[in-house]
């Protein structure tokens, strides 16, 4: 079975030094090309890493140029989730580097299907909280990739002390401790840091942008409006609306991967083109509404983030991978649920790639292994 890597976004006719949005649903924005944003060098390219990491980083990337006091004033107003890691009782092995080197940085990236809060466990009774995406952001220990594994969220998966389910219930059962523990039994990849982005919380980034482009290959209804195909522009609730969608889609919980990834990165592009970075008021409000959207770790400080913004400021978008671990198709649990079959023998080899640092030259000595994604999804 082969895993699906999305492909590098496309990008249509623009002035010079801009990114552009491109029209294709599986990728409905692109920042192909884009060495440096203007004014900033560097600054689109952060913008853009930080949507993979479901935008918490944008303080740190976005905001060189606010007062110190803005930049905190942002900052405030993300949650904070007490230490998750003290509570598990048995860790994955850390990677081993050589003296000199850096290891890599693995981020456990959740987004949740409701508001409730990260920090409050009072708040995680037991299947009232489900995960709607999950994915792992790794950037390599040279500073010189960054690979972003979605886990679908219907995997049937060993749950420490739960037995076997949908790997989303491990955020019902024990909130986040028990989900980074859940992710390093079945994959034995490091987490280094937290954090949980809000969906709902996206509706409002979206609007605050003035919505986001999708281009539909067949009508559909969304948040009670009507769309033909081709390109579209999504208001927030129509854009969660996509994104919810998986009944009448063909590849089910897959395609709805790919439509969260989707959302996310449309909305980084609109960032790069629509003005807000030029505009002191514009790129306020917008991080403003993106530090309401996460919560992270206690240990993933502002100074953490900013480092790792600094150390990552050369990378290009094609630096950049999206892939989704192999399955084995979908199937029915004993009790009745429809799950995600993962393809052990396939997913193995990679989860050890990433484990080790290795996932570049996994993909680059695998090629047959990797399947891009179409251009479109329905």
């Amino acid at each position: 079975m082969t895993q699906s890597l999305l492909p590098e976004p496309g990008s249509t006719p623009i002035d010079k030094g801009d990114a552009g949005p491109a029209s294709s649903e599986a990728e409905t924005t692109s920042v192909r090309g884009v060495r440096s944003a203007r004014r900033r060098p560097g600054r689109g390219w952060r913008i853009a890493l930080l949507s993979v990491l479901a935008i918490f980083l944008v303080l740190t990337l976005a905001t060189g140029g606010l007062a110190l006091w803005v930049r905190h004033s942002i900052a405030s107003g993300i949650e904070t989730i007490a230490d998750p890691f003290a509570g598990i009782a048995t860790r994955a092995p850390q990677q081993k580097v050589a003296a000199g080197q850096e290891p890599a940085v693995n981020i456990l990236v959740l987004g949740t299907d409701s508001r409730t809060s990260a920090s409050d466990p009072s708040q995680w009774q037991e299947g009232a909280q489900r995960t709607d995406a999950i994915m792992i952001v790794q950037v390599s220990g040279d500073r010189k990739t960054v690979s972003v594994m979605s886990i679908p969220r219907d995997s049937w998966v060993e749950i420490p002390g739960h037995g076997q389910g949908k790997i989303n219930a491990a955020y019902s059962y024990g909130g986040p401790s028990l989900t980074i523990h859940t992710v390093e039994n079945l994959t034995g990849i490091r987490i280094d840091y937290f954090a949980v982005a809000n969906f709902e919380s996206f509706v409002a980034l979206t609007d605050d942008i003035g919505g986001v482009r999708v281009n539909l290959k067949t009508p559909q209804s969304l948040a009670g409006k009507e769309f033909g195909t081709g390109a579209q522009v999504l208001n927030g609730q129509q854009a969660l609306a996509y994104t919810r969608e998986r009944s009448s889609l063909p590849g089910g919980d897959l395609d709805r991967v790919r439509r969260q990834q989707t959302w996310m990165r449309s909305i980084v592009s609109s960032v790069l083109t629509n003005g807000t970075l030029s505009s002191p008021t514009a790129l306020y409000s917008f991080l403003k509404t993106a530090s309401r959207t996460v919560a992270v770790d206690e240990s993933f400080t502002l100074n953490q983030m900013q480092s790792l913004a600094l150390e990552t400021r050369h990378l290009h978008s094609n630096d950049m991978k999206f892939m989704t671990v192999p399955t084995a198709g979908t199937g029915t649990s004993v009790d009745g649920q429809s799950i995600v079959k993962l393809d052990s023998d396939a997913d193995a080899p990679l989860f050890k790639a990433f484990a080790e640092d290795r996932v570049s030259a996994y993909l680059a000595e695998h090629p047959d292994a990797v399947e891009l994604l179409p251009a479109t999804v329905n």
